[in-house]
């Protein structure tokens, strides 16, 4: 059992890392891989509506987000984390996930569908369950079920140093992670068992409300 978790702050080390590394430590003592991808300071275009994707069933775009899904293909869960802009996640990120998740949906084996998925924001005092808010509807869309933790899964803090004198927010990450380690067995046991995957209809209905 694999989990990725993605930094979507651009810096490499900074107060979202700290909330990743907490929960890739006590995944490790749950017996759970984690990887922590790093976003990084290079800008992402966002998508452009070209809906090239739905014919070259990836990005037109060769960035970080064509890597990223293929990645994405060998791990069993997935943790998004952001810092709070303006009570939002990042630009970056945003653009990131925008792609990631609409290139993926005519994908067979879909790498995302049924893989358990949580969102946490960092911040130094507000804006951060408007940016979970924002997070979360991605898993929604993908049918990824949602793992959550005994509050918002948010930290708060200026510096990584500061973070980590957030004792509750640290709590947070930690029953974060054992609820997705938890999920995840839950998940391999009914492989084991034989328990199906809940059944796809063939046509997606799109209702437009103007004709």
């Amino acid at each position: 059992m694999k989990v990725l978790l993605v930094n979507g702050s651009p810096n490499k080390n900074g107060c979202t890392y700290t909330a990743l590394s907490i929960i890739a430590k006590t995944l490790k003592e749950e017996g759970v891989e984690s990887e922590i991808y790093q976003l990084g300071k290079q800008p992402v275009s966002g998508c452009i509506a070209c809906y090239k994707c739905t014919k070259l069933k990836h990005c037109v775009f060769n960035d970080k987000v064509n890597e990223f899904t293929e990645k994405a293909k060998d791990f069993d869960g997935f943790i998004f984390g952001s810092p709070v802009y303006f009570s939002g996640m990042n630009g970056s990120l945003m653009s990131f996930m925008d792609r990631v998740f609409f290139s993926a949906l005519r994908l067979e084996p879909h790498p995302f569908r049924f893989k358990p998925a949580a969102a946490i924001v960092s911040a130094r005092r507000a804006g951060t369950t408007s940016a979970l808010d924002q997070m979360n509807k991605y898993f929604l869309h993908q049918q990824m079920p949602i793992v959550t933790s005994r509050y918002w899964n948010m930290v708060h803090g200026n510096t990584p140093d500061e973070v980590i004198q957030d004792l509750e927010g640290l709590q947070i990450m930690r029953t974060l992670a054992r609820n997705m380690a938890w999920m995840l067995k839950l998940k391999e046991a009914g492989e084991k068992a034989s328990v199906e995957l809940p059944k796809q209809e063939e046509n997606r209905v799109a209702t437009n409300f103007i004709r």
